[in-house]
């Protein structure tokens, strides 16, 4: 219950994102750059922020990479599995399929700052850095015969892969911000959240699904309950124990990314689906997320 409480301002700003799309009627230009203006400067800025000023244990960095991969790679192959079962267009398969593994990258800093603070954000900053070029390599893969997308542009171009990197080479460098920069990152960081989980709220759609539901309902169940139990049982196996065990299970039970709605529709793909897709196990996650953190932070 604890928990719960802890995560209700954040799914509080989510649901207010989705009321203020509704009922203000600012328009889709309004959104857009909402989420420009976060993507490209507020969330890097609070990377940056958080990753400096945190302690960086490189070597215990290494199991903690390798498990969020692994959950990410359990993803995959769980989501292959029904392709051999279901009779559906591969269009609109290789479009859902990617919703098995990606992640919402503004609700997972957003738990781990409210929950562990900078060292939480530093943490799973490391991984989201780390795990935004595989979710991307895999979904263009996926969708690659229906469409063209320069992807290594893509990736090298990512403002959170810059974000994380800038982050942590400073780090490694000794750098300490002086006080005017400290304070000017901080107020970009402390934007970031309320404005990046008001625009994943305004981004919500449950209706109009096209996709076959009974491959979106397993998405869902994959998502949200076996990939954050894969982190956990290879977290452990991995010795990963501490901040870092309960930051990889949190990325791993994480919604999937709206970016994956992006992909879909500059490739072609089953634009429709996915997007009931990224709100549904967003809105599921309001459930799930309190009762694994809870776990975790009982463990």
């Amino acid at each position: 219950m604890t928990t719960a409480l802890l995560l209700l301002p954040d799914f509080a700003l989510i649901l207010l994102g989705a009321a203020i799309r509704r009922w203000m009627q600012l328009g889709d230009h309004f959104w857009n750059g909402v989420e420009k203006l976060v993507y490209f400067i507020l969330f890097p800025a609070l990377l940056i922020n958080a990753i400096v000023r945190t302690r960086l244990d490189l070597l215990a960095a290494l199991p903690l990479l390798g498990t969020a991969f692994a959950a990410m790679a359990g993803g995959m192959l769980l989501g292959l599995l029904p392709r051999l079962l279901l009779n559906m267009p591969a269009l609109t398969y290789a479009s859902m399929f990617q919703c098995a593994y990606r992640f919402n990258s503004y609700i997972a800093l957003a738990v781990a700052g409210m929950l562990f603070g900078a060292p939480g954000i530093a943490t799973m900053g490391l991984i989201v850095g780390a795990a935004v070029p595989l979710a991307n390599l895999v979904s263009v893969w996926m969708l690659a015969r229906h469409g063209e997308v320069g992807l290594w542009r893509e990736v090298a171009r990512n403002p959170l892969i810059w974000g994380t990197a800038t982050g942590f080479l400073l780090n490694l460098a000794g750098f300490v911000p002086p006080a005017p920069l400290q304070a000017f990152l901080g107020r970009l960081a402390d934007a970031s959240i309320a404005l990046g989980l008001i625009a994943v709220g305004a981004a919500l759609r449950l209706d109009g699904f096209a996709g076959v539901r009974k491959f979106a309902a397993w998405l869902v169940a994959v998502k949200l309950l076996a990939l954050p139990l894969i982190a956990m049982v290879v977290g452990r196996w991995f010795g990963v124990s501490g901040l870092n065990l309960q930051i990889v299970v949190l990325f791993a039970a994480m919604p999937t990314a709206s970016s994956a709605y992006i992909l879909a529709m500059r490739m072609g793909g089953d634009g429709r689906s996915v997007a009931w897709l990224i709100s549904a196990t967003t809105l599921g996650s309001m459930l799930t997320l309190p009762l694994w953190a809870a776990c975790l932070l009982d463990s």
